[in-house]
């Protein structure tokens, strides 16, 4: 029986300590969606620049690769393919460093390609060589866990966070901003606006939602903001103390209030269709595993 490192009252935020690749092994449970920002193995030494300032990229030893990107990408895509929903989709995130490996290993694994969203940064950081262009882009694969079964795609609400106007696959939006910072920063941590917009289109609420490389869990925010449940796993506990301390502040109505009016689309959302959120608590559950 696994022991969650956190979970909240009603068990709809749940947090796992440990190596998804063992993890996912020991329970039997299936998601409707995953998100995976994995490894991109680019702790070298390099420099980069945050906030003005000159800073190292290595983020640390579970970005240190000592094995093969393509043998780690298809072992662990392979498990999370074993606990998707016939209908689910995953959505993993990356740069030209590891994107390419990802969609290999999903062709591989007979996986049906939807899209691969661009995301445009609004803000991004200089780059001090100036040498090439400022890398300003990051990509998101979203694939289907089978090649002819439906999946679940909230078009019509996308298209009126749109602007009446279908969405395209480039997604203008800005990287973390201070106030995501509560609790303290992840290095590769993913904006609330991003995430927040992949769950509302390709979820329901009440659906359970899965990241194996959790970070400081944007997507379990994301999730709770939306009334979507999650489970995520992370190796560093220095991590999963920060998705503790970050889903905490969400008790507060005056804190979950601020958060919720910073992000566009869950505005929309509300104005728009009320029912694609949930105001009210969801039942006790019982862990899925």
């Amino acid at each position: 029986m696994l022991t969650p490192y956190y979970r909240t009252p009603n068990h709809d935020f749940n947090l796992l300590l440990g190596d998804c690749r063992t993890l996912l092994k020991d329970f039997r449970f299936k998601f409707d969606m995953i998100f995976a920002d994995p490894p991109y193995f680019l702790s070298n030494g390099g420099i980069s620049v945050q906030a003005g300032k000159i800073v190292s990229v290595n983020k640390g030893d579970w970005d240190k690769g000592s094995e093969r990107m393509e043998t780690f990408n298809h072992e662990w895509i392979s498990l999370c393919r074993e606990k998707l929903k016939e209908n689910g989709t995953i959505w993993i995130s990356g740069t030209y460093h590891n994107i390419f490996s990802v969609a290999n290993a999903l062709t591989e694994l007979n996986f049906k390609i939807l899209n691969v969203i661009t995301w445009a940064k609004t803000n991004p950081p200089p780059n001090i060589s100036c040498r090439y262009f400022t890398y300003s882009t990051e990509f998101i694969i979203w694939a289907r866990k089978e090649q002819k079964k439906p999946h679940k795609f909230n078009y019509e609400l996308m298209r009126l966070i749109n602007g009446q106007k279908q969405m395209t696959d480039v997604w203008r939006l800005p990287a973390i901003a201070p106030w995501e910072k509560s609790c303290g920063k992840h290095p590769t941590q993913k904006p609330l606006s991003l995430l927040t917009r992949i769950i509302l289109a390709s979820t329901d609420v009440g659906d359970w939602i899965l990241d194996p490389f959790t970070g400081s869990s944007t997507t379990g925010i994301a999730a709770t903001l939306t009334g979507r449940r999650f489970l995520g796993i992370d190796q560093e506990e220095t991590y999963l103390k920060m998705s503790q301390q970050r889903r905490e502040e969400l008790d507060s109505p005056q804190r979950f209030a601020e958060i919720h009016s910073k992000i566009k689309d869950l505005q929309l959302s509300e104005a728009l269709t009320p029912s694609a959120l949930v105001s009210e608590p969801m039942p006790n559950i019982e862990l899925p595993f």
